[in-house]
């Protein structure tokens, strides 16, 4: 896997791609993991990586009985405040950097698959190499929609810049097996310039470990509030795309109610410039706290009586915000902005799961808060931690995300599968999407990419190579596919 955000990033796609690897490993993956040092979401390489920033480091760690990860951190330039400017730079920074370390892995042995997560985009062109060099299956999953953002946002203002920054998405998407986002809207606008199938992939929150407790009362005792206080909590990352303003003037309408407190936790570039707005307005009711250390999480979380959802108009359906997640898990009550018509809206409205208010939409967003304080919502929360249970486990996404590894791999005229104990799998529908009909893979597939019975690669391959009759090899010539052109007829028991 190449990407910049990696364990042990306490929140956002670090914490994500870590235990999307994690997992892997797990079920005996070998795992090779090129990234940087971690600094989100305070914009500044931690502890105890600080002095090893501007070098190349290697980390190996085992899991389980049989996986192995081995995460390559590399040299990158992180910008205290971001800027357009700066973030393309620390884009191209990685990219250089991250370059040199794949080309010294391409001697070594080969790597079945090569994912590469969006940001940043441009990391899908190491993908593409390594797959032209190595006969790989390249993943390009996008976790954000970098481009639309940044020129949404505003963050980049030239058009031409633009139009040669979707040029080079194009020929990423053109040379990618496969592609994958993490919202069903998002999947719907990457197919679009794509013009290809694009998996759904989404994130995913750990029911064990987020879970409702209940006696909120005594919880905010815990963090230094009454028990009658009403808490409400924006935790996450603390950047433009948020628009944490308008939390701040919500605010300045409950300063009259003293119970009523607001709690804005976490990191990023833009948090002094909240707490100088904040001064300036004379907020005594909005307090701010860094990130919350992880096994004092789930009580933070169920402290709070509302949650804030918050994200810019142009942003909510180019990025899914991953506090979501949790929140869901915790049985919380949240107030998400999203504009009717997006994805957020429509599965926030399906699963009564949460009060919709307008994105930058002042009055709504106040009102919206006012609403989750004077009226009843446990249904909500009811509704919420359901939801997580049937459709956020880390297990089940993952297992439908080892089934999207299997069909990047097959060819497109494929009919079945052959695997052992004489088992034939049905053909893959090209025309659905992969996360909502899996393909069943079996624990031990007869070929190279999943030889979970720990045979090596190479006898693998060799065994591959041994089924290959003269007639695959006289239809190969022939431009017709060697591999499973015609339906098995196996019946079980039967080799």
């Amino acid at each position: 896997m190449i990407g910049y955000n990696f364990s042990p990033e306490p929140t956002g796609i670090g914490k994500y791609s870590g235990e999307m690897i994690d997992w892997l490993a797990n079920q005996g993956y070998d795992c090779t993991v090129i990234t940087t040092y971690p600094y989100y979401p305070y914009w500044k390489v931690q502890e105890p990586y600080y002095k090893k920033r501007y070098w190349y480091t290697t980390e190996k760690r085992k899991v389980g009985n049989y996986g192995k990860i081995k995460i390559c951190r590399c040299p990158m330039y992180v910008p205290a405040v971001p800027s357009g400017l700066r973030r393309m730079i620390l884009d191209i920074s990685f990219l250089v950097s991250a370059f040199f370390k794949l080309l010294q892995l391409v001697p070594g042995k080969k790597f079945d698959y090569v994912i590469t997560v969006v940001p940043s985009f441009q990391l899908g062109l190491l993908g593409v190499l390594y797959r032209k060099l190595r006969k790989a299956h390249f993943l390009y999953h996008i976790q954000d929609m970098q481009i639309e953002a940044a020129r949404d946002l505003k963050m980049i203002r030239s058009a031409k810049v633009i139009k040669a920054l979707f040029k080079f998405e194009k020929f990423i998407f053109n040379h990618a097996s496969g592609i994958s986002s993490i919202s069903d809207e998002m999947v719907r606008k990457i197919h679009a310039k794509a013009g290809k199938e694009v998996f759904l992939f989404p994130n995913w929150t750990n029911i064990s470990l987020f879970y409702p407790i209940g006696k909120r009362a005594e919880l905010k005792k815990k963090f230094g509030f009454a028990s009658s206080d009403k808490v409400i909590l924006y935790s996450g990352a603390i950047g433009e795309k948020q628009g944490l303003e308008s939390v701040l003037h919500a605010a300045r309408n409950f300063q009259s109610q003293a119970k009523v407190k607001f709690l804005i936790c976490g990191s990023g570039p833009y948090k002094e410039k909240l707490k100088k707005l904040a001064n300036s307005l004379n907020l005594y009711n909005v307090f701010f706290l860094p990130l919350q250390p992880f096994d004092k999480f789930n009580i933070f979380l169920n402290m709070a009586d509302v949650h804030l959802v918050i994200q810019k108009n142009k942003a909510s359906d180019l990025v899914m915000p991953s506090k979501l997640t949790t929140i869901l898990a915790v049985g919380g009550l949240a107030v998400v902005t999203a504009n009717r018509g997006s994805c957020l809206h429509s599965l926030i409205t399906m699963h009564k799961m949460g009060i919709l208010v307008d994105a930058e939409n002042q009055e709504d967003l106040t009102n919206g808060i006012r609403k989750a304080l004077s009226e009843e919502f446990n249904h909500i929360g009811k509704n919420a931690r359901q939801y997580a249970q049937s459709h956020l486990s880390i297990d089940g996404i993952m297992s439908s995300f080892e089934s999207l590894l299997g069909a990047v791999s097959i060819p497109a005229t494929a009919v079945a599968i052959e695997v052992k104990k004489g088992k034939t799998f049905e053909p893959i529908n090209q025309e659905e999407t992969l996360f909502r009909t899996p393909v069943s893979i079996p624990k031990k597939v007869d070929t190279a990419f999943q030889s979970r019975d720990r045979r090596s690669l190479s006898s693998a391959k060799k065994e591959k190579k041994k089924q290959i009759t003269k007639s695959d090899i006289k239809k190969k010539k022939q431009g017709e596919p060697p591999f499973f052109s015609e339906p098995r007829n196996n019946k079980p028991g039967e080799d």
